[in-house]
């Protein structure tokens, strides 16, 4: 029974999300593996609601901060020179990568 990877990508950044995920298809693409992915999963909203300042004794006044995080997986068959690439690959300091063999 072959086994596989199972690549988890997660940042607050789409952007840089996207970048990754590229770099890993262009390499499954070279070698030839099969892959099941990039699936997206629900985004994370996280918000915080913060009073504006000064606000005195008049109407209370609201700004609201948003970080959204982004997810990925990806299923590839796990060869021995393809996860030797992956390593390689260049993640922004802002991405999060966790790689598990089934």
């Amino acid at each position: 029974m072959p086994t596989k990877a199972r690549i988890r990508l997660w940042s607050t950044n789409v952007n840089d999300l996207t970048y990754v995920v590229n770099q890993i298809k262009a390499i499954v693409d070279k070698t030839g593996i099969s892959m099941r992915g990039p699936i997206p999963l629900p985004t994370k909203r996280m918000e915080v609601p913060v009073m504006k300042l000064p606000h005195g004794e008049g109407k209370k006044k609201w700004e609201k901060w948003e970080m959204s995080i982004h997810k990925r997986v990806i299923d590839i068959a796990a060869d021995e020179r393809v996860m030797r690439q992956l390593m390689r690959v260049r993640v922004p300091e802002d991405v999060y990568i966790e790689i598990e063999l089934i």
